[in-house]
């Protein structure tokens, strides 16, 4: 996801920019224009989602961005200060609607295959089920409890797919802070993720 080059589609950073300030500003019109110019970011931020989900899923990559992008403008006045808090904020509602999905389905079947949960950028939950998601969901709200801003690292991270000056511009802090944060969460999620070798740990 580049911040400064124009986007595949074409469109310039202080395009999108200025249509997130007249957002920010209270004018819902501007996410219809906002749509076309970050539409190929936004894919790639929904393919990073749907690469740790099982295949066959109802949800393809186009689905994803659309069902987001709808919650988005349904939803409350979104307020972005520049294009990497946007990009946050949609992967969060892509990862909403996918826990969503994972929780009806777990409500239909019960039970399903355990997975290892590996916390790399672009990979998120590899091979995971239903279970899965809604386990580290369940790790990145008592995550979010503890340190509300290590939880957003891991989602522009993880999910979003964005480097660390990216995640650094959209929560205003240095990229030190940002660095430091993901080391503690990513610590901190597999201390809940994996009880069981923390308690062989300390045998």
């Amino acid at each position: 996801m580049a911040t400064q080059d124009p986007s595949p589609s074409g469109s310039r950073p202080s395009d999108v920019t200025a249509l997130l300030v007249e957002l920010s500003g209270g004018d819902s019109r501007a996410l219809d224009r906002l749509y076309p110019l970050v539409l190929d970011e936004l894919k790639q931020i929904a393919r990073n989602h749907l690469r740790s989900e099982r295949s066959g899923h109802t949800l393809n990559t186009t689905a994803l961005v659309h069902e987001s992008y709808v919650k988005l403008v349904e939803g409350s006045s979104v307020e972005c200060r520049n294009r990497s808090q946007f990009f946050a904020i949609a992967s969060r509602a892509m990862r909403q609607l996918l826990i969503d999905h994972a929780r009806q389905r777990k409500a239909r079947k019960r039970g399903g295959d355990r997975t290892r949960v590996t916390l790399d950028p672009g990979m998120a939950i590899a091979e995971s089920r239903s279970m899965e998601i809604i386990a580290l969901d369940q790790a990145m709200a008592r995550l979010g409890e503890l340190d509300p801003r290590m939880e957003t690292v891991v989602e522009c991270r993880v999910f979003g797919g964005m480097t660390m000056d990216e995640i650094a511009e959209s929560l205003e802090v240095s990229r030190r802070t940002v660095e430091r944060d993901w080391q503690r969460a990513r610590a901190y999620l597999y201390r809940d993720l994996h009880p069981d070798a923390n308690e062989s740990a300390s045998d």
